[in-house]
This record gives C-alpha cells, structure tokens and sequence, in this order.
C-alpha cells in the first residue's frame, strides 16, 4: 500500500493540481463576465452536486430507479462492484440497502466459489485428457486402457492433478479474451477509447467499480435491448473469470512466500542448529546424536520430525510430541528401573566415581550413569 500510494501520488498529483488551477481560471472569468459574486455561484454549484447524487445529470441519461435501472442497481450491489453513480437517497432506502446488502453479497460470494470450483473441476478433466493423450503418444499408457483396469499407470492417474500455474495461465487467457471482446463492443456504443474500455473492464470485472467510466447509462442506443443484454454476460462473465484468476493469483503468491521462508528458514536453522549443538555438548538429551546409529528407523524418523526441530528451537512441546521422540530412551531408563528393583543395580564403574557422579537411587542413579557416560565419551 505505501508503495502503491507512492506512485500514484507520484503519477496522478500534478494533472491534479494542472485541474484546480485551470477550474479556478474558468471560475473566475464566468464570475467577472456575468458580474456574479463567487459566493453564489459555489452555492449554486453545491445545489448541483447534490442534484447529481439523486442521479440529476447535465446530459439525458436514463432513469435511475425504474426497473430496468434499479435491476442494475441491485446487480452493482450485490456483485460488489458499486459504481457510485446511483446511490438510495431515502432513508428507507438506505435501511433496506444493508440488509439486502448482507444477503445479496453473501449469496454472490458463495456462487462465485461454486463457479471457481465448476470451473477448475472443468479445467482439471480437459487437462488431464490431454495428458493422457501424451502419455499414451509416448507409449507409458496402453491405447486401449481405460479407468478401473487395474493397472498402475491408470490407477497413478486417479490422484494426478493439473499445475496451478497452468490454471493460472488458462484464467488469464480467459479474462483477456472476454475484456478484449466487450471493449470491442463498448468502443463503438459508448463511445470510448479502446483503452479506456479495457479500462473499464478491469475496473468493472475486478469489482474495483470506480464509477468513472458506466456503461449502458444513455437514454438511447442502437438495438438497445440487445447491448444491455450483452452488457450483462459480458460483465457477469468476466466477473466470474477475474474472481477465480484473483483465487489462483493468491494461491501462487501463498507459495512464493512459503517457498522464501521455508529458504530463510533452512538458513538460520542450520547456524541455529550448529550453536546449539556446540553449547550443549554436555547436556544430556534422550536420544544422543552419538546413539542414532543403533536406533530403529521408526525412531529416527520421529528424531528429525518437527517436534525435535522444535526442541532445538526452544519452543514447548506437548507430552505427547515428548513421549514419542524419546520413546528410546525412556525404554531404558525403565529397563534399568526394573533392574534396580529387582536387586540387580547397574555396577559403578571406576571412572564414574573419579568423575563424581557416582550415589543416587532410582531414577537419581541413572541420570548419574548417564552423566558418567556423557564424560567418558568426552
């Protein structure tokens, strides 16, 4: 955002400031050619923008509110797009827009996600139609293979689904073709530039609805019926399409920022892990380093799970993530639990005493074994 406002404020300030000085120019002159007082030609003015927010314009356009218009209304409302340039003036009007409001764009949301679903669901079966096709070009499938034959390639297929970025693409030539086909009719009816008519699209599809640029707001047009009915598929359409490019999009830039933190992550990690390694050469932890060559390899994989990363991290863990990377180790300490219970104690060695981790009962005793063992590998 504050790059954004940068350049626009870079870009859009001086025609800004080009606009007031050349509006105060013409103000001045209309008032000394008909000897009016500024005063009462602003009031004059203020009377006007309050007009035009009631959907009084200099030009004829159509009405606002009969119901071709106030269907139009409603579809600005609920799409989310809100041109501006009707807006309820009555109070009442205003109270029914918020309720409305609350069920028309909750029910246009869920139809555009069931439309994204539809449409991937669509895209995913073409795409992998094609690439079956490949498959059997390049000879991997047999020509005559079909769904529940049993065989592996078949069955890998079941579970193959199409790149996002190839989704991606397919919505992007999509929406560039729907926007190029409306401005194509937009320039000719309203008037428009092509470039301000693409302008227009991205502004409308993208439910952005500036309301600089409408469409369809002229009293008359050639073969009316049939452009207003274009105007609406065309604006339905390519809402739909950039809804579900806008979907993707997000997907794609989840991925870029996972993918910088899991590299900035792998990074610290390793220097991380290098400190604390070297400063806790003579803590005893369940399941030494020195002692993975002997562990199973359920164990191992549980040892570099996340729950160790964690450990190394200084994050808590919960008893059961505990439980399960140091099931090796607490196997022991209970095995020699038993031993010392049953009159059978762990024999002391000379180098543990000389170490002085030599006393203890129980559990005491063999957490000072461990210590002593800790030393000697030293």
């Amino acid at each position: 955002m504050l790059c954004g406002a940068a350049v626009f404020s870079a870009i859009e300030l001086p025609t800004e400031r080009e606009a007031k000085e050349r509006w105060e120019e013409r103000l001045e002159n209309f008032t000394r050619r008909h000897n009016l007082s500024r005063a009462e030609l602003r009031h004059f003015l203020r009377e006007y923008e309050e007009a035009s927010v009631a959907g009084i314009r200099v030009d004829d356009i159509r009405p606002r509110w009969d119901f071709t218009g106030a269907f139009y209304f409603v579809g600005t409302v609920v799409s989310t797009i809100g041109f501006g340039m009707t807006t309820p003036a009555t109070v009442g009007g205003k109270i029914f827009l918020i309720f409305y409001g609350l069920i028309g764009c909750a029910g246009t949301i869920l139809f555009f996600n069931l439309f994204l679903e539809r449409l991937i669901t669509v895209i995913a079966y073409v795409m992998k139609s094609c690439h079956e096709r490949q498959l059997r070009r390049k000879g991997v499938l047999p020509h005559n293979s079909r769904r529940g034959s049993g065989t592996s390639e078949v069955d890998s297929l079941a579970g193959w689904k199409p790149s996002v970025y190839y989704v991606m693409l397919i919505l992007c030539v999509a929406s560039l073709i729907i926007s190029c086909c409306a401005s194509a009719m937009y320039t000719p009816i309203e008037g428009w530039s092509y470039f301000d008519s693409l302008y227009f699209c991205f502004v409308a599809f993208s439910t952005i609805g500036f309301g600089d640029l409408v469409s369809s707001q002229n009293v008359r047009y050639d073969s009316q019926g049939l452009y207003r009915f274009g105007n609406f598929v065309f604006i339905l359409m390519g809402v739909c399409c950039i809804y579900s490019l806008f979907n993707v999009i997000s997907i794609v830039i989840k991925q870029s920022i996972n993918w910088i933190l899991k590299k900035l992550a792998c990074k610290c990690c390793h220097r991380c892990q290098r400190r604390l390694f070297r400063s806790r050469r003579n803590v005893v932890m369940p399941g030494n380093v020195r002692s993975r060559r002997n562990i199973s390899i359920e164990t191992d994989a549980v040892n570099e799970s996340d729950t160790d990363g964690r450990r190394l991290s200084g994050e808590m863990i919960s008893m059961k993530d505990f439980l399960a990377s140091n099931k090796v180790s607490l196997a022991i300490m209970q095995k020699q639990l038993s031993e010392t219970a049953n009159g059978y104690p762990r024999q002391m060695s000379s180098n543990s005493k000389q170490n002085g981790f030599s006393g203890g009962v129980g559990a005491l005793a063999i957490m000072n074994n461990r210590l002593a063992e800790t030393s000697m590998d030293r």
